[in-house]
């Protein structure tokens, strides 16, 4: 097993000659490895079966252990992702503007890969071939440090994705994967200021407060995914009825499902019933402000704790308020910068909604879901930035490269 450092310089080595790859090579090596994880089903499922059994002798909660689980039809999906993306344009090499000083000198400026990207992250191997797809399409070495839960199906992916990137001609550094599931192995990751050129942690908050807090690494900050469903007074009970189902209980472990639902206290009596039968139904736990306990006695207190927590489980926290106005206000204290909606028929409630939020993605009257690479239509994403420099929202290829100025000049002088 190779140190961190030893992999860290075994990927900056490989940086400079993928760097350079043609869009051709890579379109190649990633068509190899969607169909390397198709042939090789079963051996990944295997070693996913040995996670799973972990996960569940240790008492994992079972929406954490369905973000671990992989069958046939969710690895065709990654496979699928894959092809996705060397279907994309390359953003390498584009020439994003130029210009002519007057002194003749021509000015662009050019996009080019970061170099070396770390990606930490937890039990979701479907991520695993995702960062390591994008990585390679953008021309970035990738080092992966997936949680201990997932180590058996992270060893098994990236096993088949590496010889097929070497079978294309491309260093075999360029995916790599830290096999060390020790905090030691990922301290030492997250220093590695000599070899990464950034980190990008995909998980809960603990994980992503760990790593903003404790890299020298630059880091883009991800993922927490607090959101909120606000159904305003002018809401189509039907409609934001499906969307809370939606947003909430189709995969509640994941960043973009539905945390919060806020509704105006105009409609709270006849629209609250409604939703928590619905909810109830899915199994949902409903906790509750005062206003909301007035309403429904048999409703469980929230605690001021509830009201910034992700839960990535069948709870969901809910708050009554006077107007859209106390609304806004409620998401911009508590929320985390990832995806809120409103519901509403009012133009101008959703237009001082979208004004006035302050997140990563707002919707008007859509579920949360959508905030996810593959939906936005750049292909599998590296993960949700919820911070505002370089990139915001789904990171697709663009956001994994940075530029650099190109001059053009035939003698001139300072």
């Amino acid at each position: 097993m190779k140190t961190v450092r030893e992999l860290g310089k075994r990927a900056k080595e490989a940086s400079y000659d993928l760097g350079v790859a043609s869009t051709s090579e890579k379109n190649k090596a990633l068509e190899l490895m969607a169909l390397a994880l198709l042939k090789n089903k079963e051996e990944i499922i295997k070693a996913n079966e040995i996670d799973i059994e972990k996960a569940k002798e240790k008492g994992t909660p079972a929406s954490l252990i369905d973000r671990l689980y992989l069958n046939e039809e969710r690895i065709e999906g990654m496979a699928k992702g894959v092809r996705e993306i060397a279907a994309l344009d390359d953003p390498v090499g584009e020439v994003i503007e130029m210009w002519k000083r007057p002194n003749g000198l021509q000015i662009g400026k050019q996009r080019v890969p970061m170099g070396v990207i770390g990606i930490i992250y937890e039990a979701r191997p479907n991520v695993t071939s995702d960062a390591a797809a994008l990585c390679l399409k953008t021309g970035n070495a990738v080092i992966l440090k997936g949680g201990s839960d997932a180590i058996n199906s992270n060893k098994a992916i990236v096993k088949v994705l590496v010889e097929e990137v070497k079978e294309a001609g491309l260093p075999e550094a360029s995916i790599q994967l830290i096999e060390d599931t020790s905090r030691e192995a990922t301290t030492e990751m997250m220093k590695l200021n000599e070899y990464i050129d950034v980190l990008i942690p995909r998980g809960g908050a603990g994980l992503i407060q760990t790593v903003v807090k404790n890299a020298t690494v630059p880091v883009i900050e991800t993922g927490v995914g607090n959101c909120h469903i606000y159904v305003d007074e002018n809401a189509d009970f039907e409609m934001a009825k499906n969307i809370i189902i939606n947003a909430k209980t189709s995969r509640p472990g994941v960043c973009n499902a539905a945390e919060k639902i806020v509704i105006n206290e105009k409609i709270a009596a006849e629209f609250l019933p409604i939703i928590v039968k619905e909810l109830r139904e899915k199994s949902v736990e409903i906790r509750g402000d005062k206003k909301v306990i007035n309403i429904l006695k048999d409703v469980k207190a929230a605690t001021e704790e509830d009201w910034g927590r992700e839960y990535l489980d069948y709870i969901i926290g809910v708050k009554i308020v006077k107007d859209v106005d106390e609304a806004i206000s409620h998401i911009n204290k508590y929320g985390s910068g990832h995806s809120e909606a409103i519901i509403t028929e009012s133009y101008k409630n959703s237009q001082k909604f979208l004004n006035k939020v302050n997140a990563a993605a707002v919707y008007v009257n859509a579920s949360t879901r959508f905030t996810d690479g593959g939906e936005f239509g750049f292909g599998a994403e590296i993960g949700i930035s919820t911070q505002k420099l370089h990139a915001r929202g789904p990171m697709g290829l663009k956001e994994l490269t940075t530029v650099k100025y190109i001059i053009y000049g035939n003698g001139q002088i300072r």
